[in-house]
């Protein structure tokens, strides 16, 4: 627990004009991309009065930001202030005071007293610009008024990725203005960034140096636990789907007519992947919620896991390790590979070799240079029925060893595209995978690991003694998907 706060936390009143991104800066400072907490919209004016939203850990607040109406008069502000400066005087702090007493509900300047008002109560600010607009006269009325509080100023240059033409022209005069200047993104910063900009108010304003890097201390211990709760969903959801199989009761008379047999195929396909794909959601909404995403949904699809789909050829050429890297992988746990049927007819075997051919089938393929999957089909005794002596048809998990890298491939790449999605952003987007290979290009030292384990969870009986490396393991692969590239 960090020690306790001996002054009053520090406050940032968040300034600028209307629609320069002043809320959409804060969205994704703070992680907030509900509309209902932090309104973003690109109608002039939508935030009319100051919001403040407090950053606590430990039930202690250690720093508090204001949202503020956009300056709306600011070039008439200006003048209006400058006429009730003393005579022969700057116009200082106190100025100020009275230009606010004096219009504060009366219908003009509103805008610009409501601004005011956290910094004549001692908070620092941010300048949140949009540098693709050209520097105008209105502008630098804006900076003045800001300079007159006397308060530790930061400008914030939030750059859409629109045109630069006049980024030079900000930065020069913002530099006479304000105690710093930094530029920044709030539709795309990643957290390091989100750091560097809390990091930089240790530099305009030392008095509260405390509060600050208790913050920043804060937010690294958050972002580690937050990764190492998702690995250990990613790793939950993928012991249960390589040790899952679904069964479904079959009768003598099911074996008998082809049209039943293909009706139970089928439903037990249906079971199987339905089983993988919420699975896979609860990983998924976990993550999302560590992360407090809330417009996000997932493309999941049970086709993703049946073994239809897996036949195609583009899952397991995309997907997945590459077959060099499957025979490394499996040469370091010694694992057979490729099909594994188990068979105990219980006496009835009729009808069913030619799905047990088509099956060994595709195999066959597999090891003639396609990268196919393999489902293992067991036809299990009446042990397994409750009553009668009945016979049941069991499927899964694949004993293809990339049907491990495939899911895996499909967690990080999730989580990747979470990790990078910045809560300014306020489209309900569906994440769907992006075709691109994690697991492909990872170490060996780094696949090692988690190939062993597979290996245990194939043959259904999880290796619990090489969870702490496993999970050591996808630690530190997430991290490395967190870095900035």
């Amino acid at each position: 627990m960090m020690e306790k706060l001996t002054q009053d936390p520090p406050k940032f009143a968040v300034v600028g004009k209307v629609n320069a991104g002043k809320s959409s800066v804060l969205a994704t400072l703070l992680e907030v991309d509900d509309d209902q907490l932090l309104r973003i919209s690109a109608t002039p004016g939508e935030t009319t009065e100051c919001q403040e939203f407090p950053v606590s850990f430990d039930k202690q607040e250690w720093i508090r930001f204001i949202d503020t109406p956009g300056f709306s008069r600011p070039i008439e502000a200006m003048k209006a202030i400058q006429e009730l400066a003393p005579e022969g005087k700057k116009v200082e702090l106190e100025t100020l005071k009275k230009f606010v007493v004096k219009y504060q509900g009366s219908g003009e300047f509103e805008d610009e007293c409501r601004l005011l008002g956290p910094m004549l109560e001692g908070s620092g600010l941010l300048y949140v610009i949009d540098p693709s607009k050209p520097l105008r006269e209105a502008f630098i009325a804006e900076m003045e008024i800001l300079r007159w509080t006397g308060q530790p100023r930061l400008a914030l240059l939030n750059r859409k990725g629109e045109s630069d033409e006049f980024l030079q022209d900000w930065k020069t005069k913002l530099g006479s203005y304000f105690n710093l200047v930094r530029t920044f993104n709030a539709h795309t910063a990643k957290y390091e960034e989100r750091v560097r900009l809390i990091r930089s108010l240790l530099e305009i304003d030392e008095a509260h140096s405390q509060a600050i890097e208790t913050v920043l201390e804060y937010l690294e211990l958050e972002w580690d636990q937050r990764r190492e709760e998702s690995a250990e969903a990613i790793i939950s959801f993928l012991e249960k789907a390589l040790t899952h199989r679904a069964t479904v009761p079959i009768t003598e008379r099911d074996m008998s007519v082809e049209s039943r047999k293909e009706r139970k195929l089928k439903q037990l396909s249906e079971e199987y992947s339905a089983k993988i794909v919420k699975m896979e959601e609860k990983a998924h909404s976990k993550i999302m919620k560590l992360y407090r995403h809330h417009l996000v949904s997932v493309e999941q699809n049970s086709s993703n896991y049946d073994s239809l789909d897996l036949f195609a050829e583009e899952t397991w050429e995309k997907w997945g390790l590459n077959r060099a890297q499957l025979a490394m992988a499996g040469g370091a746990t010694g694992a057979a590979g490729g099909l594994l049927v188990d068979i105990g007819t219980g006496g009835f075997t009729h009808g069913w070799g030619t799905l047990l051919g088509a099956v060994s089938g595709a195999a066959a393929a597999f090891f003639k240079g396609g990268e196919l999957p393999d489902f293992g089909m067991s036809i299990g005794g009446g042990l397994k029925m409750e009553t009668g002596d009945g016979t049941s048809l069991s499927v899964g998990p694949p004993k293809n060893d990339n049907f491990a890298w495939i899911l895996l491939d499909s967690c990080l790449n999730f989580y990747s595209q979470i990790l990078n999605r910045a809560h300014a952003k306020r489209d309900q987007v569906t994440i769907q995978h992006d075709g691109n290979s994690i697991t492909r290009t990872l170490k060996s030292s780094e696949r090692k690991p988690l190939a062993k384990w597979f290996d245990s969870c194939a043959k259904g009986k999880p290796d619990r003694g090489m969870e702490p490396e496993v999970f050591a393991a996808l630690n530190q692969i997430m991290a490395g998907l967190g870095k900035e590239q």
